[in-house]
């Protein structure tokens, strides 16, 4: 098992009444309620708690994309492992991930990544990320070309990393006379890829076509296993080998005390002001028309209810998507949900909504001074193989 710490970098002062007087928290929601100075503060104490992960054990610490909005501020996440890169030394700089079909040049990530790995001496996970369906609003693009300019920069930015340049790329979605990446990766042939998503059928088995770890985020456990069956069985039957643990992770909120009743009580605030504040998003501007396939739109509403995802806080205690409670509790309950999705990865979230950062240092440093060092570092066994070269 391998521990990622995941970090959204939220804004911790969406007033308590905004949706009186804005729809979302994405996209429309005036950027006059930002304010740089907190700004400076909050950026400095996200990057210590990232940092600190690093120190006290935590195998990859994560950082991820999202434009104009108080969920997440990291808009450039290559920026952020920059800083990080080399304010740590042992832990892989997971991106999860690159929205690499919302920029018209992904050539700038392919040079962005390939050195990110060289100064990190190849700790640099790459993520790839099609963005949710508020991206396309803030950035003026046409959703329905999403899955399209997605796979095509993919295999640009692939073929970047491994083929000697120059060489020509004419393609349906981008067109470069000269493509010739300086640097190339340390990583031989190309950093290691993962597919953070929320569960399309499509997104699903590209990534099984590619060998791609799949982490499917904001899942009650029930549909994690399901996804993570279907890729099995993609990988099984259609594409040649067996999906082992290392291809799967889970991702949860984590909340740790020394007796489960002041868990729940100190953890309840910060996770209804992610509920209720920094995931305020209509399903329309969630999943805009062209985003998604009917088939995986059908799929979402079936599998997550007709509001998209829903981070009550009771259910999410129940179905996984938070892990609250004294370290033997979490770390039984961990254990278990691994062993039921064959994961080899965990991401946890141990930082969410408007925590204190004294807070979530403390969160962290009983994870990994309690949970961590009793669970076990291999994944549960499954047979696993090779994917198929790309």
């Amino acid at each position: 098992m391998e521990f990622y710490f995941f970090h959204l970098m939220p804004w911790p002062e969406i007033p308590a009444d905004f949706k009186a007087h804005n729809r979302s928290s994405w996209v429309v929601f005036s950027n006059r309620n930002y304010d740089p100075a907190l700004g400076h503060r909050v950026y400095n104490e996200y990057l210590d708690e990232l940092e600190f992960a690093d120190q006290i054990g935590f195998d990859a610490i994560c950082v991820n994309e999202h434009h104009q909005n108080a969920y997440g501020l990291m808009p450039a996440p290559n920026i952020m492992a920059a800083m990080l890169v080399r304010r740590t030394s042992r832990a892989k700089i997971a991106i999860l991930g690159n929205g690499i079909c919302l920029r018209d040049n992904p050539l700038r990530i392919a040079e962005e990544v390939a050195m990110l790995d060289v100064i990190s001496g190849g700790r640099v996970i790459s993520g790839f990320v099609r963005g949710i369906g508020c991206e396309y609003y803030s950035l003026g693009l046409d959703p329905s070309m999403s899955r399209a300019r997605f796979r095509e920069a993919h295999d640009l930015i692939i073929k970047a990393w491994t083929e000697p340049g120059p060489f020509t790329w004419d393609g349906e979605n981008y067109h470069f006379r000269y493509v010739n990446v300086w640097p190339r990766p340390l990583q031989q042939p190309h950093p290691p890829i993962f597919c953070p998503s929320q569960g399309s059928s499509e997104t699903i088995e590209w990534a099984a076509e590619h060998g791609y770890p799949y982490i499917c985020t904001y899942t009650p456990i029930d549909v994690l296993v399901r996804f993570y069956e279907q890729y099995r069985e993609l990988a099984r039957t259609r594409f040649g080998y067996e999906a082992g643990p290392e291809k799967f992770g889970v991702a949860s909120m984590v909340y740790l005390a020394e007796d489960e009743r002041t868990a729940m009580r100190e953890a309840r605030p910060h996770a209804d002001y992610f509920a209720e504040r920094c995931f305020a998003i209509p399903l329309q501007m969630l999943i805009p028309p062209g985003y998604a396939s009917a088939d995986s739109l059908r799929r979402l509403v079936r599998t997550r209810g007709a509001q998209g995802a829903s981070f009550e806080f009771d259910s999410m205690t129940k179905n996984g998507q938070a892990l609250i409670g004294t370290p033997d509790q979490v770390g039984e309950r961990l254990t278990r949900m691994m062993e039921r999705a064959g994961a080899g990865v965990f991401m946890g979230m141990f930082q969410f909504g408007d925590m204190p950062h004294g807070r979530a240092m403390r969160n962290m440093e009983l994870f990994a001074t309690k949970v961590m060092p009793y669970l076990p570092k291999t994944a549960p066994a499954k047979p696993s193989a090779q994917a198929p070269a790309v």
